[in-house]
């Protein structure tokens, strides 16, 4: 009886570099998926910043209207919002057209993180607010008649969002 020459399977040889295909691929796909997590956490908190920066921003327009009036200074504090606290920085400076405040808020997950802000929001307020309160409020005019800006834009120039992050 004579022993059959091939057998099935795979060699030694072939198994081993096999094993070695899936050696050097297996870190390089773990390092991707690793890398994928982290920029959706990083995504996940700019996103939570932007609206604690947008938050702070809506704030400030309420309470300088109720106060009528938007003083240039540094304001920073605690917000909580998504489980967490984030510190947020707040400054209004004078620009060069008269009654026209830079208002620059930067949001950041660390106490200390005021230099390496996670978000950064900028915005143009009028500061003239005594005018705008003095103004007759008639909605009922000609239809053809230029009723001026509307209540939610009145007084907001521009607004511009800025990364705050020097790994981007």
């Amino acid at each position: 009886m004579k022993g059959c020459r091939y057998r099935r399977g795979f060699t030694l040889v072939e198994v081993m570099v096999a094993l070695a295909i899936v050696a050097l691929a297996l870190p390089a796909l773990l390092l991707a998926l690793s890398s994928q997590v982290d920029a959706t956490g990083y995504l996940r908190d700019k996103s939570v910043a932007h609206m604690v920066a947008g938050n702070k921003l809506t704030e400030l327009r309420i309470l300088s209207r109720a106060r009528q009036q938007l003083l240039p200074g540094k304001d920073s504090g605690v917000s909580e919002m998504a489980d967490r606290e984030w510190y947020w920085w707040l400054e209004i400076k004078p620009t060069e057209v008269p009654q026209f405040f830079r208002i620059e808020i930067d949001v950041a997950l660390e106490e200390d993180g005021a230099e390496e802000a996670l978000y950064t929001l900028v915005a143009f307020l009028s500061g003239d607010l005594k005018a705008l309160a003095d103004a007759p409020d008639d909605k009922q005019g000609d239809p053809g008649e230029n009723q001026g800006p509307s209540d939610e834009n009145q007084g907001a120039a521009d607004e511009n969002q800025e990364g705050g992050d020097a790994n981007e």
